[in-house]
């Protein structure tokens, strides 16, 4: 069993409602365990204008699938859940990336791993660090938590959403 990290995000809809269903049918694949997730966290759009600010979240889960069976699960998820993929970094009603898949380090067509931008969002680097601070990027070699402190804000902002 691999560990494996997969961001959610949605700027969509009911955007906390969206990502806590996603969380849960995450939690049903088959070869998935839902470890654990974080708080989720309202988030200003980054590298686009004129959008509705996200909810992001992170979730870290054991899995004895390959990535590519995982992301292909993923992908249906987010079809299921009303996806429509029409251009690069669009709303969205879901989005689910893989992080992180153990120390692997994976560069194919549709899939790298780990995430080639993590380590500049905060929408990605709050939520590890709450739940994975001391987990070491395989090809940076600095934890979660350096690389959130090396992450500058420039307009990055990230608050948490307190439930209620």
């Amino acid at each position: 069993m691999k560990t494996a990290y997969i961001g959610i995000g949605s700027n969509l809809g009911d955007k906390s409602k969206n990502c806590i269903k996603a969380i849960e049918m995450i939690g049903l694949i088959p070869g998935c365990k839902l470890i654990k997730h974080s708080d989720l966290y309202l988030t200003k759009p980054v590298g686009v204008e004129h959008q509705d600010w996200y909810v992001n979240g992170v979730i870290n889960l054991f899995t004895d699938l390959s990535p590519q069976d995982l992301l292909n699960n993923l992908l249906s998820i987010e079809e299921k859940m009303g996806r429509v993929r029409r251009e690069r970094w669009e709303s969205r009603i879901i989005d689910l990336d893989i992080l992180f898949f153990g120390q692997d380090i994976i560069n194919e067509e549709h899939l790298t791993i780990p995430h080639p931008r993590l380590h500049s969002r905060r929408f990605v680097l709050v939520p590890m660090t709450q739940i994975a601070p001391d987990f070491t990027h395989p090809s940076l070699g600095l934890t979660m938590s350096e690389l959130l402190g090396e992450c500058p804000e420039d307009g990055q902002v990230v608050i948490p959403i307190k439930e209620e």
